[in-house]
């Protein structure tokens, strides 16, 4: 049963382990498209801007929601931008993939930090890759992979 002394844990998860899962998301996305040729401005959470950085930008609520904004790949065409979509769960993968190949090395300890990194992270891929509509204007990874693939339809915000 939840209890006080579970707070510190709870404080983790939400304050440090979410926000870094959701920036390797995004960062997955933006680095796809700078290898793709795009432009790219990179928000790290919401509220009034901390500091900022050329197209980066962190936020005082840090650890609410983290995104990019992608314009202008020079390969630009259905696969592309579905490529830049699937950017953010590739990124997580490759980050499970690290944490438990350092494991397994001996780098890092099966520890608290690791457990709830891998369980967020794997959070992430299937929640992002659910196709659906937040909004009207706002889709799922997997939403605007699908409508990219199959309609040419492009969303420069994938979340």
């Amino acid at each position: 049963m939840f209890g006080w002394s579970d707070m510190p844990k709870l404080l983790f998860s939400f304050l440090i382990v979410i926000p870094l899962v959701s920036v390797i998301h995004q960062l997955g996305h933006s680095l796809m498209a700078i290898i793709l040729g795009g432009k790219v401005d990179f928000t790290i959470g919401q509220g009034g801007t901390i500091f900022r950085w050329k197209k980066i930008k962190i936020k005082s609520i840090y650890f609410l929601h983290s995104f990019c904004i992608y314009e202008k790949l020079k390969y630009d065409n259905r696969f592309t931008h579905a490529c830049v979509y699937a950017g953010g769960t590739v990124a997580n993968v490759a980050s499970i993939l690290l944490v438990y190949g350092l494991i397994m090395l001996g780098v890092l300890s099966k520890n608290l930090f690791s457990y709830q990194f891998v369980y967020f992270s794997i959070y992430y891929i299937v929640f992002s890759l659910l196709p659906f509509e937040y909004s009207e204007t706002s889709l799922s990874d997997g939403r605007a992979i699908y409508d990219a693939l199959r309609y040419g339809k492009i969303t420069c915000n994938p979340d």
